[in-house]
C-alpha cells in the first residue's frame, strides 16, 4: 500500500516560489510514475507534471518553464519547485502515482499566490 503526504504549501507573492514536496509511506522509486495535480477554486482537477520510473519528465503548457518536478535523492519523495508564480496557479495541489493509472492520491496541500 502506497500513502502519499504533500507538504510545503503556503501563501506567496506574485512572482514567488514554492517547493511541495511529496513523501511516501511505501517503496516508490524506480516503481511508480509519479505525477504532480492542481485543482484551482471552483475547476475540476488538473495535471501539470509528471516524472517516469527512467526520470523522464513532462509538463502541462501552463507551468512549463516555471515548475520542475524531480526526485533526486531516491528517498521515495518526489518534490515540484514552482518559480513565477502567478495568481493562476493559486489551487490544492496533489501528487499521485501511478501503476496502471493514477491509483494513489495525497490529501493536497493549498496553494495561493496573492496579486
Amino acid at each position: 500500500q502506497v500513502q502519499l503526504v504533500e507538504s510545503g504549501g503556503g501563501l506567496v507573492q506574485t512572482g514567488g516560489s514554492l517547493r511541495l514536496s511529496c513523501a511516501s509511506s511505501g517503496s516508490i522509486f524506480g516503481r511508480l510514475r509519479m505525477g504532480w495535480f492542481r485543482q484551482p477554486p471552483g475547476k475540476e482537477r488538473e495535471w501539470i507534471a509528471t516524472i517516469a520510473v527512467s526520470g523522464a519528465t513532462n509538463y502541462a503548457d501552463a507551468v512549463r518553464g516555471r515548475f520542475t518536478i524531480s526526485s533526486p535523492y531516491a528517498n521515495n519523495t518526489v518534490y515540484l519547485q514552482m518559480n513565477n508564480l502567478k495568481p493562476e496557479d493559486t489551487a490544492v495541489y496533489y501528487c499521485a502515482a501511478s501503476e496502471a493509472g493514477w491509483e494513489y492520491w495525497g490529501q493536497g496541500t493549498q496553494v495561493t499566490v496573492s496579486s
